[in-house]
């Protein structure tokens, strides 16, 4: 029986390809944008591989949506959740407002869509979860206070639920990439530096050379691909060498030194 997979913000980048390259593995796949007349380039990409892809309508902090759509699917047996929303700045310039959306699309979203697919999942004994995160969902950094706040949310929700699922036949995986060549980055919200403004004039210079050291969003797709398909499934994944080095930073420094200090160059 074909598996059916529901990918979320499929309009560019990562999840653009990992609908397809899903596609192409045998899935079917569900694909959501928040707006279907901009999906040109998805249905595109579908066309140029040879695949076809249902392409849906979803905003994924709309509570009704998310639970209407997975209602009229039925059955989910792969969840890729890709959807995010990116902010520069420091919590002094964030508002309360500023902070919650950036839960609301990063951390509820992705539980929401969890929960409403989980159900189906643990009485069939099979699923698949798969969600998008970041190096910054283990790495703090500098101007990115309220971004690494839902990642890290989102990471903590999913290594927690994983070996809870794990008996009923659910695999639970996260993937980080680091810097991604893709439209995520014309999107981010950002806010005047203030007092801080100096500092993040640096930050911003280096995270722009290291933009154009990127990854292709095709090639991170891959990893994504690979963690909701393979045979042997494990928890946490990096998309590249650079996402292997850095992720690390946190995951060994138990005192978290090793990481203040690398990050604190950056604002130099």
């Amino acid at each position: 029986m074909t598996r059916i997979a529901l990918v979320t913000g499929t309009s560019s980048g990562i999840g653009l390809h990992t609908a397809v390259g899903l596609a192409q593995a045998g899935l079917s796949v569900v694909a959501t944008v928040r707006d279907t007349s901009r999906a040109d380039a998805l249905r595109d990409a579908a066309d140029a591989a040879g695949v076809t892809l249902d392409v849906r309508a979803l905003e994924v902090t709309d509570a009704d949506a998310a639970a209407a759509l997975i209602a009229d699917l039925g059955v989910v047996d792969v969840l890729v959740n890709n959807a995010g929303r990116g902010a520069v700045g420091t919590l002094e310039q964030l508002s309360d407002a500023d902070l919650q959306a950036q839960l609301d699309t990063n951390y509820l979203s992705v539980a929401r869509l969890t929960r409403l697919v989980l159900p189906g999942m643990r009485e069939r004994g099979y699923g698949r979860i798969v969600t998008v995160t970041s190096v910054g969902g283990a790495v703090g950094q500098p101007f990115a206070d309220a971004y690494c706040g839902a990642k890290f949310a989102v990471e903590g929700l999913m290594q927690s639920l994983a070996p809870v699922v794990a008996p009923f036949g659910i695999d639970v995986a996260i993937v980080e990439p680091a810097a991604v060549a893709s439209s995520f980055t014309a999107s981010v919200d950002r806010y005047d530096g203030g007092p801080y403004q100096a500092q993040l004039d640096a930050y911003i210079e280096r995270t722009t050379a290291s933009f154009a050291q990127a990854q292709a969003a095709e090639d991170a797709a891959e990893t994504v691909i690979e963690a909701a398909v393979t045979d042997t499934p494990k928890f946490r994944w990096q998309t590249s060498e650079a996402a292997v080095r850095f992720a690390g930073l946190s995951l060994g420094d138990l005192d978290g030194s090793r990481v203040i200090g690398v990050t604190s160059e950056w604002i130099r």
